[in-house]
């Protein structure tokens, strides 16, 4: 089968990780928020159902995204419990805000998130005095949460986590005292650098991030920049389809999130950053990407953390690497929309690929020829992307079952492949 290669240039998505954030501090906000390039994916949307419940008028058309905050201390309580989707994000980052607030108010989600662990938030949440509770006894969703007066404590996390970081800032804004989260990584620090932007103290040195508590946030103009973990996808492909040239554009390239860019130049990929510019606080960037051979490599450590979501995708391209690729210290991949280290194995072996699963990642021997197979996305958009990339690499597209779960971060992504082939 004929190949063709990406050519041209592609926008991807505002970054979903920005898109939440923007709502949450734009609600808590003083002021009138103004969000451009805003992710309209399914998870952002919960995000954005869930701060209506509580009385904060959120108006959206196609160009930009308005939030008209409450203040700190302007939540309403509401009246129905509170769906956060898919959304590991809106559950975490929400039982920070929740956990200060004058009223009690309960979280659920759709069977996936009622799975994934959430006693990593309410630990740290309970040592500052939150009432917080899984209502199933299970450490998981559906989860009770009674508002009440919160004390600022230092908190070492076990895991480097932006999701369990932030529930703990966003509680610190309404303690009393300082409140700081040691990571054994730098997690992505999206978190702090806009709730500077809105006017809070942050202090970030090494691992760790403070928070002072605040009075008054303050509505800010934020353009969201495109969402590295969704660039990955096309990224991926023009590495390996012979012949491709593809220029993304305006992509997030903060330090926190561009692991991935990292190991694959330690691959041997033709990655060229151009007009490096600021984006609302963010770093951006265009990302020029040519096809060439890539070879095995490690990942571990430090790194993860800052590629974790792209973790799918990269072991895809190392199946049509050189050599091995081994990916360790990968744990909280297992603990995602699904087992992403199971279903990557499986899926990879049974389109043909040399994997074998370890118990926090993979081992891929490059170089075996990849075809078609039958791929069940376990309705996780990262694997069903992932699989998408794989067949357009080789020539020969998986059957994805739960292919429409892609609307959760990227609802044109089948679209802009279609596109980007046709050209």
């Amino acid at each position: 089968m004929n190949i063709t290669p990406l050519k041209g240039e592609i926008t991807v998505p505002g970054d979903k990780s920005i898109s939440h954030r923007s709502i949450m501090f734009g609600s808590l906000a003083k002021g009138t928020t103004r969000v451009t390039h805003f992710l309209e994916g399914a998870d952002c949307l919960s995000t954005i159902d869930c701060f209506r419940s509580m009385g904060v008028s959120i108006e959206k058309n196609e160009h930009e995204v308005l939030i008209h905050g409450k203040g700190l201390h302007g939540l309403k309580a509401p009246q129905t419990i509170l769906d956060c989707g898919n959304s590991g994000t809106t559950m975490r980052l929400l039982s920070g805000i929740l956990a200060a607030q004058p009223f009690s108010s309960e979280l659920t989600g759709d069977a996936s998130i009622r799975k994934r662990p959430m006693k990593r938030i309410m630990t740290p949440l309970s040592l500052m005095g939150a009432d917080i509770e899984s209502r199933d006894g299970t450490g998981c969703a559906p989860l009770k949460i009674r508002g009440k007066r919160l004390q600022g404590i230092r908190y070492d996390s076990p895991v480097a986590s932006a999701q369990v970081k932030s529930a703990v800032l966003l509680a610190g804004l309404f303690a009393d005292g300082v409140t700081s989260v040691t990571e054994p990584y730098v997690s992505r620090n999206h978190t702090e650098l806009m709730l500077r932007g809105f006017g809070a103290r942050i202090a970030s040195e090494g691992t760790t991030a403070s928070v002072f508590p605040a009075e008054e946030l303050f509505a800010q103009e934020i353009s969201v920049p495109g969402d590295i973990s969704s660039a990955a996808y096309f990224l991926t492909a023009a590495l390996l389809i012979p012949g491709s040239s593809l220029l993304l554009k305006n992509v997030g390239v903060n330090p926190t999130r561009d692991g991935i860019l990292r190991v694959f130049r330690n691959m041997g990929a033709d990655i060229t950053l151009m007009d490096q510019r600021d984006c609302s606080g963010e770093p951006a960037a265009d990302i020029l990407v040519r096809a060439g051979s890539l070879h095995g490599t490690e990942i571990g450590g430090a790194v993860i953390p800052a590629l974790i979501d792209e973790l799918p995708v990269i072991a895809v391209a190392a199946c049509f690497a050189e050599g091995t690729t081994v990916i360790r210290d990968a744990a909280e991949l297992k603990v995602k929309e699904s087992n992403r280290i199971a279903v990557m194995t499986e899926g990879l072996t049974a389109m043909g690929a040399d994997v074998e699963e370890t118990e926090d990642g993979m081992i891929i021997h490059g170089g075996r020829p990849l075809h078609h197979a039958v791929i069940d996305s376990r309705l996780d958009h990262r694997i069903a992307m992932s699989f998408s990339v794989a067949g357009l690499i080789c020539g020969d597209m998986p059957e994805i079952r739960g292919r429409e779960c892609v609307r959760i971060s990227y609802p044109e992504f089948y679209a802009d492949l279609d596109r980007l082939m046709r050209r």
